[in-house]
């Protein structure tokens, strides 16, 4: 199967145009998936299934408390510019077996978490999201893909007790399914903020395309922490419409095993004074493979816009492979474009200096990783989240 191929096609000795994955398996039929929860403003659990809808036509509930509008019908066609792979998307648009609407009204501020929690009976996730903000409205959204297993036993991990030695075990071996699309519209003024996390185990597939488009003066901040999967192919594409529409993109990776990512990011720049910024960092250890492809194009019409991306990534073994294609587009005058790679082994003086304060080489890694990382995490607001991806690192490495 071909995935994630790239806007242009460049030289093939890069090898990063596209990724073939074979020997995959892909459901032919999409059971029920009935582990999500949906938290609002962090004050109340919503559990919601599908019966819970079944009698209202319009499938809306709101919530007053918080003015998001929460919706199990979502009625936008999620055709994709791009996108992992035709198939996939298509099977994913057409064959949901989860999909859901978030709305935040007009002149509001607003917090969402959605949980989709994977085990034996909820191991297949087809899932569609679209996340609405509209004008004057902010709105801060977290997404996590999580085995129960690691939901199940983090949640009795004391984390204010320095004396509880428990760990974390992200031993599962099971195979879970995700493919997912998840669509932002941001209106004119509006603010978006996105979290989206893969802990699934090593044994899993996962794919996740993302669209998102910004009118005049809206932003988006959108940050993925992608740790899980045997396979995790991830596709983001974002449409600078208005004027001053600002789109930050951040993301850390951590690979251990013969973990494969492929990251295929994509922004157009169309009005004028719009910025793009892509930020990205990430470790691998024993085979871990890592392909990152960033396109930015200017487009006509977009005077004085600006767009940067940067891809690192931290080398644990001789045997992780690391390939990078950051691409400027031009297609208009008066614009600046800037981009960066590198990606190397941890330095041999950090190492020494680490362990000559008592610190063993395993501590030291983690010291060094954590470091890499430190910036994203101190982003994330939500400390539970923050405490939950610091010892999956941990575990990993």
């Amino acid at each position: 199967m071909i995935l994630n191929e790239t806007p242009l096609r460049t030289s093939k000795n890069f090898h990063v145009n596209d990724i073939e994955i074979n020997n995959i398996s892909i459901p032919e039929s999409m059971p029920e998936f009935n582990s999500r929860s949906i938290y609002i403003n962090s004050e109340k659990e919503v559990l919601v299934s599908d019966k819970y809808f079944e009698n209202s036509e319009e499938n809306v509930d709101l919530y007053e408390d918080s003015r998001i509008l929460v919706s199990e019908i979502v009625k936008d066609d999620f055709r994709l510019k791009y996108g992992v792979g035709s198939e996939l998307s298509s099977r994913c648009a057409n064959n949901p077996n989860q999909q859901l609407r978030i709305v935040a009204k007009e002149g509001t501020q607003s917090n969402a978490s959605v949980e989709f929690v994977f085990d034996e009976n909820n191991n297949t996730l087809q899932d569609k999201i679209e996340i609405y903000a509209e004008k004057d409205s902010t709105i801060n959204v977290i997404i996590n893909y999580i085995p129960r297993i690691v939901s199940d036993e983090f949640s009795n991990l004391n984390i204010e007790d320095e004396s509880d030695q428990t760990t974390l075990s992200t031993e599962d071996n099971s195979r879970y399914h995700h493919n997912g699309i998840i669509k932002a519209y941001g209106l004119e003024n509006s603010e978006i903020n996105i979290t989206v996390i893969n802990l699934l185990s090593n044994s899993s597939n996962n794919f996740l395309s993302v669209e998102n488009k910004l009118l005049e003066n809206a932003k988006l901040d959108f940050s993925i922490v992608d740790f899980g999967g045997e396979n995790s192919i991830t596709n983001y594409f974002c449409d600078l419409i208005g004027k001053f529409a600002d789109n930050r993109l951040n993301t850390i990776y951590l690979g251990n095993n013969s973990q494969l990512f492929d990251m295929n990011y994509i922004a157009h720049c169309k009005g004028e004074n719009t910025n793009v910024d892509i930020e990205v960092q990430g470790a691998l250890k024993d085979s871990a493979i890592k392909h990152f492809k960033g396109t930015i194009d200017f487009k006509k019409g977009c005077k004085k816009s600006i767009g940067n991306e940067n891809e690192n990534c931290l080398l644990l073994s001789d045997t992780a492979k690391s390939l990078a294609l950051p691409m400027l587009l031009c297609s208009e005058e008066d614009v600046e474009g800037n981009h960066s790679s590198s990606s190397g082994k941890a330095s041999p003086s950090e190492l020494f200096y680490l362990m000559t304060r008592g610190f063993s080489e395993t501590e030291a890694m983690k010291l060094l990783v954590r470091a890499k990382f430190n910036k994203f995490l101190e982003s994330i607001n939500n400390n539970e989240i923050k405490n939950l991806i610091n010892y999956f690192i941990d575990k990993k490495l």
